[in-house]
């Protein structure tokens, strides 16, 4: 287990994609430490399955309260900026809040986390900062304006960090998801079909998949096995990139 002895924060890890992020890096000996909102005896249950590790329901839209969580936390070795929110809405009637908390959420967060945690990694000479940004870093749906700027701004920081921090030890790198198979895109499927009238093979296939050639949902165990990827020693020298796992979405 190549992670034994560092410590690792996963933001928005007690569902999806961060959950699945932290299994893989305790699957490897890191000790893991989650963030997030949840039922409060899901959350013990998941504790549990990853040695006990420590919970932080902050809000991570406050930079206040990200100071002081990671002021508790102390050291890391390896930051996960995963919590993120979406919102639908043509740009001439999308809430200025929605914009706001998006914004907040999706990428003031990662700036603040970052900038909290770097300090200890440059003493350390090692560090990795993995940033969960998506298909929408690299290309645009309509509609949804602050999701996309938010993930355009993901991608632009972590090639900054990543060229500041070069001679360091520490590395950044993104991930860019395309359409990834939790409970949130399952439940959508039933009020789809009612909507369009369509079956539910055609809504996976049509609506769901239709920008991903593969027709196949990344699985949040792709993404962690890419994130524990990025934290090996042979990926050292791997930094500023922006890892697609979009079953070719962004290929065309």
């Amino acid at each position: 287990m190549f992670l034994e002895g560092k410590r690792a924060l996963v933001t928005g890890s007690t569902s999806g994609i961060g959950l699945a992020i932290a299994q893989a890096l305790y699957a490897e000996g890191a000790e893991v430490i989650l963030n997030g909102f949840g039922d409060e005896s899901e959350i013990a249950r998941l504790r549990a399955g990853l040695g006990d590790a420590a919970h932080y329901g902050t809000d991570l839209t406050d930079g206040a309260a990200i100071e002081a969580m990671m002021g508790q936390i102390g050291a890391v070795d390896i930051l996960v900026n995963n919590a993120g929110m979406q919102h639908v809405s043509p740009v001439e009637e999308f809430p200025v809040d929605k914009w706001n908390l998006i914004i907040a959420l999706n990428l003031t967060a990662a700036f603040h986390t970052t900038r909290l945690a770097v300090p200890a990694m440059k003493e350390k000479g090692w560090g990795r900062i993995i940033n969960t940004a998506s298909a929408h870093s690299k290309t645009a749906s309509p509609f949804k304006s602050a999701y996309n700027a938010s993930k355009h701004g993901i991608d632009g920081f972590t090639k900054t960090i990543a060229l500041e921090l070069a001679q360091t030890g520490v590395t950044a790198n993104c991930i860019s998801p395309g359409y990834v198979w939790t409970p949130l895109i399952e439940g959508q499927i039933p009020d789809t079909m009612k909507a369009r009238g369509l079956s539910r093979d055609e809504v996976i296939n049509d609506v769901l998949l239709a920008k991903q050639p593969t027709k196949k949902f990344v699985q949040p165990a792709e993404v962690g096995a890419l994130a524990a990827f990025l934290c090996r020693e042979e990926a050292g020298n791997v930094t500023g990139a922006n890892w697609s796992i979009d079953g070719g979405w962004t290929a065309e």
